[in-house]
């Protein structure tokens, strides 16, 4: 993505210098670029639009630039700020502006590319696009170690809910998700039933009802699903609705 730029100087041949150098730049790409030849008319462009980096002289008549640094704070979406002068002696007093960078004129290229990529870099990233409706009922995006997995809720045998998250049961896999079991049941209540408490079974998946052999965390009965042979247990309020569930997919085979 591109950045936009403010300049203010109250030298017009600064200005076009400044310029001429962000042309040159070719990482980061530059986008809109505004001038200002004083510290008040660089606040307005700066509370009218929309800026990634400001290029700040420091001596300027009216509002210096430090001041006008101390002004963009106050911003709800603030640009990175980066002093352009002939003045070294303010660095100190920059930086404790929060300023990204201190550039002293004459400013070279390669300085002010370095720069912007310190602007480029200090960005937050986009946050990703909500998942579409239709999206979510198709696929699970599970965070996995720095990576995205798309997971097809088709292939779902369960969810069991397990301290903080969520294990993801495939016929070949398991995965954690973050999220409850109510939030699942909502979304996909048509192709999951809830057995337990702490867990979702895929109806088309429901192979048989049986006593449980352990019956420390159900109440004597479990199901068994399809390509697993996990046993996950069924409480005693949802016995009657996997019966039905099974007697329904029995009278489909």
């Amino acid at each position: 993505m591109s950045l936009n730029i403010l300049l203010a100087d109250d030298e017009p041949l600064a200005r076009s210098r400044l310029r001429r150098l962000l042309g040159q730049c070719t990482e980061p790409a530059i986008g809109d670029v505004q001038e200002a030849a004083s510290g008040e008319e660089a606040l307005a462009h700066a509370r009218a639009g929309s800026f990634d980096a400001a290029l700040l002289d420091i001596h300027m008549p009216g509002m210096s630039g430090m001041a006008l640094a101390a002004a963009l704070r106050q911003l709800p979406a603030p640009p990175a700020v980066i002093f352009v002068t002939a003045h070294s002696e303010h660095a100190v007093d920059a930086f404790e502006l929060e300023a990204l960078d201190y550039l002293t004129k004459p400013v070279r290229a390669e300085r002010l590319q370095a720069a912007l990529l310190k602007v480029q870099r200090a960005r937050p990233a986009p946050a990703p696009a909500p998942a579409s409706e239709d999206d979510a009922q198709q696929w699970l995006h599970i965070n996995d170690r720095g990576n995205v997995l798309r997971v097809p809720v088709r292939d779902v045998l369960y969810f069991k809910a397990e301290l903080k998250y969520i294990t993801v049961r495939t016929a070949s896999a398991r995965h954690l998700l973050d999220g409850s079991i109510n939030q699942l049941e909502t979304l996909y209540g048509e192709r999951f039933l809830r057995v337990h408490r702490n867990a979702l079974v895929a109806r088309r998946a429901i192979r048989a009802l049986l006593r449980s052999s352990d019956i420390s965390e159900g109440e004597g009965w479990a199901v068994r699903l399809h390509g697993l042979d996990d046993e996950l247990p069924v409480s005693r309020r949802q016995l009657a609705k996997v019966r039905a569930a099974l007697d329904e997919r029995k009278s489909e085979a």
